[in-house]
């Protein structure tokens, strides 16, 4: 019988064991934006809540760790606080998930400047602090809608020293995404296709379509980290709180795990020393915060190619020019 010479033997248990540890680096943390629900003026209020059971039902199934990101104008209408939007974010913290500020109105710093984007923070915590506080948590994480977080050095640390005095974190993004135009199409065709097996093809027809879509992101931005830090980070997920995430967030989650991905607390995620590098990034759109650090050690252009794109057919349906 041939035996294999010891140092063969060596050799392959560090490979495996290096390819076991590649493995184990594969952790991500799940954000979702624009509570209580992305396009709350455009659904019709009388399904919001069946869309809204759904999407918890759905959360629930997937079972994974999450921080959703509120916009207090949705919980108003006609400038009025609506008890059953406060109820839906109630929904969120009774399952276990944390909520964080995105603001009032969404507003983009790049538009509104610094002083009325200050003012949106603090009008964003005006029903969400009290509220966390009957649950015994603080409110402790901020996101910048849009991604936009300054066109100056001065402008962005402006912001981050503004929320940290109010106790904040700031919630950065790696794996940024255009869900949100996905989900733009299957609200439309919902909305506006006769009921029918034409409608039910396409929205089968986008659900499909969108997995692997978020997937081929997931992997190009888990390259990209491996190009800039010679590792796989701990990555934080952007996606929204809308209709395609309510039917396709469980099948996203079980690909994702067969991927080998194990899902970690956004305190999880930020504990991975990436989060401590520079950015180098004051241009107007919102960007993954991994090419924020690559243009702060001036990598190349070539560094960004290949980035999946949102195929036009998606965007023809959700009526939108481009992200």
């Amino acid at each position: 019988m041939l035996r294999c010479p010891r140092f063969v033997l060596l050799a392959l248990l560090a490979v495996l064991g290096a390819a076991q540890a590649q493995e184990a680096d594969r952790r991500i943390a799940v954000t979702i934006d624009d509570l209580p629900w992305q396009r709350i003026g455009k659904t019709p209020e009388a399904q919001l809540p069946a869309f809204h059971a759904q999407l918890m039902a759905a959360l629930k199934q997937a079972n994974v760790p999450i921080v959703g990101f509120v916009n207090e104008d949705k919980l108003e209408q006609d400038s009025q606080l609506q008890p059953q939007r406060v109820a839906m974010l109630r929904d969120w913290l009774d399952a276990g998930y944390e909520l964080g500020n995105h603001t009032y109105g969404h507003v983009n710093l790049h538009d509104v400047g610094l002083p009325a984007y200050e003012d949106a923070i603090v009008r964003g915590e005006r029903t969400l602090r009290p509220l966390l506080a009957e649950y015994d948590q603080p409110l402790r994480w901020f996101r910048h809608p849009y991604l936009a977080t300054g066109r100056s050095d001065a402008d962005r640390e402006a912001v981050v020293a503004f929320v940290a005095a109010r106790g904040y974190r700031i919630a950065p993004v790696t794996v940024d995404n255009g869900d949100w135009v996905w989900a733009f199409a299957y609200a439309k065709v919902l909305e506006s296709e006769p009921d029918g097996a034409a409608r039910e093809a396409t929205l089968l027809r986008l659900r499909k379509g969108y997995v692997p879509y978020m997937l081929n992101k997931l992997d190009y931005y888990e390259a990209q980290s491996q190009r800039l830090f010679g590792r796989r980070i701990a990555q934080v997920w952007l996606m929204h709180a809308n209709e395609l995430n309510a039917a396709a967030f469980p099948e996203l989650i079980a690909a994702t795990r067969r991927r080998g991905y194990a899902f970690i607390t956004l305190d999880e995620a930020l504990r991975d020393p990436a989060y401590r590098h520079a950015e180098g990034y004051t241009g107007r759109g919102g960007i993954s915060w991994l090419h924020r650090w690559a243009m702060a050690e001036r990598k190349p252009k070539d560094f960004y190619a290949g980035e999946p794109l949102v195929p036009g057919w998606v965007f023809a349906l959700a009526g939108i020019d481009s992200e």
